[in-house]
């Protein structure tokens, strides 16, 4: 192919590459997206400012269209697309992207609620005070100016600023390879900040935190954690979590209302509402009832309407959880020094932009100094004019022409040129004697400005306490108070505080299933009464055991074998009232000829209670309950098991109570339970009760003085008796007779310690259960056989029972703490 143009250089690809991508990338780290440590602006923003000064557009004077200042801006100095250069602006107005918006706007600039903003035909701006702070002195060469994009006009490097817009304002942006996310302060603070500076530039970045604690967002907030802020001004990079600030307001009708009044910086409102809609709807987030916007121009107000039985902290912890009304702020401090790209600390940011201010003043200094002394030189004319008048005006009658009487003037009285240049433009009325005055009263000011400004141009000290007025002026202008709260020291919420505490009953069915479901699910009903569903189960499937638990608490699971496992209620799983359950070997790793046969509930592992644990053949230990508190999913031991024998219950106590054990054939025995000595987990145990050859324990009961025992056999007899009706012996008697065994009443099956405010749960081998008043079961003497508490259907027996403490009741809790029946009642003040 013959080649036309012979100036062809031969490059590699690789190369071209490599320089091209360089090129733009520096283009768009310089030019486009990072800031200058000095004014803390990009070029858009610069450019929009200096347009805007250019137009006259004064804080004090009529707003003008936006689409005016946007065509101004791209005429001139930002050959780019409108809508960046318009969007860029309306950013520079609204309140709640800026800390202290440098644009004024008249018309629709959008919404915290993400609406953006009206065409910029319709929209209108002027500067703000702060954009003239931030464009002062520009006149007086106090910064370099650069070519425009054509050469035709010149625009500002950087700006004149003492308005410390990087850190005030912040900024963010993504260049390439690199990113940029400062957050921004609180004026007052930042100022303190400089002034401390000033005065030690050895200053510790910890005494800096002392004056600038934390950011200061538009939108208010709350700071929730330190160790980020420290790190950020530390490093230049830190993440620091930002809470929505809310508050819980308790209504007439026992209602409480969730209200925020402040939201996480550049969260949208609507999207926060949208989400929390989406969380309820999917049942994600339940207790909420209505979500309303009750905001207006007098501030933010999202109410969150909770369900009457809801618990407001913890909603509000799902809320912070599930939503953004808690986000993590990326803190990049990266700017431009000197056109280069740095992460700077706190400190190093104060240090440049007082640097700069510093050389704003030299140069704005050494202007004014070369217009005072060009002043003072004609002013020196003048007077020798005053002083030669009839002389002067003499000699420019008689020349021909201004040339001439300019140059008779020189060599006459020894003038410049701009000397001679001022007389002869001189008003006649500068003559007049007041006028005289006036001339010789300037000239002396002049020359005292003289001295003063090169007083200051020889002191840096000066200079420093210059720019130090120059901020508290700015402080008392423009300064306000901190809008973000901080809140130093917290702890991580952890999966607790996104639960609701509540009563669970707690059911296990004989092959090993296990749920829970809220106690609150179940209505009372009368003695005798039929009873309601409690559980799926298959025929073969019978329920055992039932529990009632904090969802708050831990579940100890111990095992015949003498071992425990450990979950949190709220592990296990939920379902209503006909759900199954999951397999508990699923949940607790253990092995599957081991079966689960007494659960309890704990708050904290401490040493002033402890476990007693009871076997079949009735061995009885007792172990401090600070022993448990190391969990494993495979399983710890806890007693070790004679062979032929198991484990059948266990019980938490308070060390001073009393212990009875409960046999199949209606045996009983009461003895203190200081009579059994605390052993470590391993050990065996003692005797407890000595038993007949058919004979086996089926329960055992931690009681006081006060209170009655109740005892349930198989065919759904039961009845109370008097505590004080058992004898206390020393343990490992043959006991006393408690219940008459017979056909028609079957073999006993549980015992516990009740009292008149009690409820009790009943639950049958065919999933039938049933909830009622321990009141209404009259108190028996020992030696009976009791009274029907459930209507069975045929084939079918009780399989187990539990007691429901009422936690609001007072004489149900003073009695509860003198009755330690194996699971303390969750409002005891011991808290287990």
């Amino acid at each position: 192919m013959e080649v036309q143009n012979q100036n062809i250089v031969n490059v590699y690809i690789e190369d071209e590459m490599k320089e091209s991508y360089m090129d733009y990338s520096m283009s768009v780290i310089v030019s486009r997206a990072l800031p200058d440590v000095r004014d803390g602006l990009k070029p858009v923003h610069r450019r929009i400012l200096f347009a805007m000064n250019e137009l006259g557009m004064a804080s004090t004077r009529p707003f003008k269209k936006s689409a005016r200042i946007v065509g101004e801006v791209l005429g001139k100095y930002h050959p780019h697309g409108d809508t960046a250069v318009y969007e860029t602006m309306v950013r520079m107005v609204q309140d709640f992207s800026l800390r202290y918006p440098i644009i004024n706007g008249q018309g629709n600039f959008g919404s915290i609620d993400g609406d953006p903003a009206a065409a910029m035909r319709y929209t209108e701006a002027r500067l703000s005070k702060i954009a003239e702070v931030i464009l002062k002195d520009l006149d007086k060469n106090t910064v370099n100016f650069s070519p425009n994009f054509d050469d035709s006009l010149k625009e500002p490097v950087v700006l004149p600023t003492i308005f410390p817009n990087l850190l005030v304002n912040g900024t963010s942006g993504i260049a390439v390879g690199m990113a940029t996310n400062i957050p921004s302060h609180n004026l007052s603070e930042v100022v303190r900040g400089l002034m401390a500076v000033i005065d030690n530039p050895d200053i510790e970045i910890k005494e800096l935190r002392k004056h600038i604690p934390a950011p200061d967002f538009p939108t208010g907030g709350i700071i929730y954690g330190y160790e980020g802020v420290r790190e950020a001004y530390e490093t230049g990079r830190g993440k620091i979590k930002v809470r929505a600030k809310a508050n819980i307001e308790k209504l007439r009708n026992e209602r409480e209302n969730i209200v925020i009044t402040e939201i996480p910086y550049q969260v949208n409102k609507s999207s926060l509402i949208e989400k929390m809609a989406e969380l309820v709807k999917d049942k994600k987030i339940e207790g909420i009832y209505d979500i309303r916007d009750e905001s207006d121009r007098d501030g933010l107000r999202v109410v969150v309407e909770l369900k009457r039985d809801a618990q407001a902290e913890v909603i509000l912890n799902q809320l912070f959880k599930h939503t953004q009304m808690q986000t993590t702020f990326g803190v990049i401090m990266l700017a431009l020094v000197n056109g280069i790209p740095r992460v700077l600390n706190l400190k190093e940011m104060l240090t440049f932009f007082a640097d700069h201010c510093h050389d704003v003043v030299v140069r704005r200094t050494k202007f004014d100094l070369d217009a005072a002394e060009k002043r003072a030189h004609i002013l020196e004319g003048l007077k020798i004019a005053v002083d030669n008048i009839d002389e002067i005006v003499a000699l420019i009658k008689s020349s021909r022409d201004p040339s001439e009487a300019k140059d008779r003037l020189i060599k006459r009285f020894k003038l410049s040129e701009i000397q001679a240049k001022a007389i002869l433009e001189m008003r006649l009325q500068r003559l007049t004697g007041l006028e005289r005055d006036k001339i010789e009263k300037e000239y002396r000011e002049t020359i005292q400005m003289i001295e003063q400004l090169r007083a200051i141009l020889e002191s840096r000290a000066l200079r420093m306490n210059i720019i130090k007025e120059e901020l508290l002026e700015l402080d008392d202008r423009f300064g306000d108070e901190r809008r973000t709260e901080i809140i130093r020291d917290y702890t991580e919420f952890s999966l607790e505080d996104i639960i609701a505490e509540e009563d669970m009953v707690i059911t296990v069915s004989r092959t090993g299933f296990i749920k829970r479901f809220p106690v609150s699910g179940y209505k009372r009903q009368q003695r005798g009464g039929r009873g309601s569903l409690g559980a799926g189960v298959k025929e073969e499937d019978l329920l055992e055991h039932l529990f009632v638990a904090s969802t708050h608490h831990y579940m100890l699971f111990f095992t015949d074998r003498g071992k425990y496992y450990g979950l949190k209620v709220h592990e296990l799983p939920h379902g209503g009232k006909a759900f199954k359950g999951r397999a508990i070997v699923n949940l607790l790793e253990k092995d599957k000829d081991e079966t689960v046969e007494a659960i309890i509930s704990v708050k904290e592992f401490d040493d002033e209670h402890y476990i007693v644990m009871a076997t079949e053949k009735g061995v009885i230990k007792k172990t401090a309950l600070s022993a448990f508190h190391t969990l494993r999913k495979k399983g710890v031991n806890a007693l070790t098991i004679n062979e032929g024998d198991r484990l059948i219950e266990t019980k938490i106590t308070d060390g001073k109570s009393d212990i009875v054990l409960g046999t199949r054939l209606g045996q009983a025995i009461r003895f203190k339970e200081s009579d059994v000595r605390s052993m470590g987990r391993n050990a065996a145990g003692v005797r407890g009760i000595r038993l007949s050859k058919d004979d086996r324990v089926v329960g055992m009961v931690s009681a006081g003085l006060s209170g009655t025992l109740l005892t349930v056999t198989e065919k759904g007899f039961g009845k109370r008796s008097d505590i004080k009706d058992y004898r206390l012996t020393r343990r490992g008697g043959k006991g006393v007779k408690t219940v008459k065994t017979t056909d028609r009443t079957g073999k006993m099956v549980a015992i516990m310690s009740v009292i008149d405010h009690d409820d009790l749960m009943i639950i049958t081998a065919n999933g039938v259960l049933i909830r009622q008043n321990v009141r209404e079961i009259r108190v028996m003497s020992r030696n009976t056989q009791g009274v029907k508490l459930i209507r069975l259907d045929e084939n079918d027996t009780i399989a187990d029972i539990a007691k429901v403490a009422k936690e609001n009741d007072n004489e149900s809790e003073e009695n509860n703490k003198d009755m330690v029946n194996g699971q303390i009642a969750e409002n005891d003040e011991n808290g287990v």
